[in-house]
């Protein structure tokens, strides 16, 4: 019990017992328990594994879902608990490089609380390409904590999700499917799932043997027609086939996609809260390319580096064997805000900072391109 001084009538008395109070406490302790304090308690324990922050994940095995893209599952240090729809970074050191990316968990929930978390790769770009090309079992990565919100939220979403998938993109609603079927998560799902040609589709197999009555996958071809197939594109005419009545509208696949279905949906007047579009990382940018000095304070340590002007700072800093922090390579979820001190750049997109990153002067690297020299302070990864 905690003790409480009340205050006397008599100023004097208060005197005597503030005198006395060093006495008093120690009373109070020589009867307290002689046990010794718990080590770990549970808030503590769930705390660990909500947020994990960064592990190291031992390659446990390779699966080759398509000639082009590959399942990469992890064994854990800890358990993880994560959203169907969530990605994780998956990073190492490659030829000096700090190198990180993030993907989209392709195994269910409760394979995380397990410690495995697997992630399906396409060959594109320079870290998935060596995923692809130079990975074997055995080899330990850097794994990041689940982040995102390309998830079902109960509060906001409808019960009925409409997901479109392009590609690869189909690895968050994979999760999801599992999710449903599993039971960790509650609500019904129906995919249109467009590709080129059957061939190019992941996971068929896997996702025909999760279809019941909550789940539901439409495969749509664009160069190919087969029976029992949709063929083009993921219309308006097919998303209102689908997705009749209340439902959330949830995208996951290449820019191009982005762009020809939110044009497509405008006649159906969805309401804003009810459409999803998970972001693309940033990628190289299209000018002259150009070399900048980037000066980076990083845990008290001065670093001055080569930038070019075709890739964001965050890469710059990457190549030169920097520890920073990044999660989302999309300028959305903040983790790697720095604060700039004198040069200029420009950001891929739409600006996605907070109002006070601005006033105050912070950036944020995986989505900002060097103008010129820059000077920048980088938190350390955590």
């Amino acid at each position: 019990m905690a003790y409480t001084f009340k205050r006397q009538i008599f100023g004097f008395m208060d005197l005597l017992r503030f005198k006395k109070m060093v006495p008093t406490r120690r009373k109070i302790f020589q009867k307290g328990s002689p046990e010794p304090l718990k080590k770990s308690y549970k808030v503590n324990e769930t705390a660990r594994i909500l947020h994990p922050g960064y592990q190291d994940g031992k390659l446990k095995s390779i699966s080759l879902e398509t000639p082009d893209t590959k399942t990469f599952t992890f064994e854990l240090e800890r358990p993880v608990f994560f959203r169907a729809g969530q990605y994780v970074t998956v990073g190492r050191e490659i030829d000096g490089s700090q190198v990180a990316r993030p993907y989209a968990i392709s195994s269910s929930p409760l394979e995380g609380l397990k410690k495995e978390i697997a992630v399906t790769v396409k060959k594109a770009g320079f870290f998935s390409s060596f995923l692809f090309e130079t990975a074997k079992e055995g080899d330990v990565f850097r794994i990041g904590e689940p982040s995102g919100e390309f998830y079902f939220e109960g509060l906001k979403d409808s019960r009925n999700v409409l997901a479109l998938a392009g590609g690869s993109g189909i690895t968050p609603f994979y999760s999801m499917a599992q999710a449903v079927k599993e039971g960790s998560e509650d609500y019904n799902l129906t995919v249109l799932y467009g590709a080129r040609t059957k061939a190019d589709l992941i996971f068929k197999d896997k996702l025909d043997a999760l279809e019941d009555s909550r789940i539901k996958v439409v495969y749509v071809l664009s160069d190919e027609k087969v029976d029992g197939y949709e063929t083009g594109f993921i219309t308006r005419d097919l998303i209102t086939k689908y997705g009749q009545g209340d439902f959330t509208l949830m995208m996951c696949g290449p820019e191009a996609m982005y762009n020809f279905v939110l044009k497509e949906i405008e006649p159906l007047n969805l309401p804003l809260k009810r459409v999803k579009k998970e972001a693309n990382c940033v990628g190289i940018r299209d000018v002259e390319d150009k070399t900048y000095n980037l000066r980076v304070s990083l845990n008290g340590e001065n670093y001055n580096i080569k930038a070019s002007s075709t890739e964001t700072l965050l890469v710059a800093m990457e190549r030169a064997g920097l520890k920073v922090p990044s999660k989302c390579r999309a300028g959305g979820c903040g983790f790697c805000h720095s604060k700039i001190f004198s040069g200029k750049f420009s950001i891929a997109g739409a600006d996605k900072r907070r109002l006070a990153d601005k006033k105050f002067g912070y950036i944020h690297p995986c989505c900002s391109y060097p103008d010129s020299d820059i000077e920048l302070e980088v938190p350390k990864q955590r």
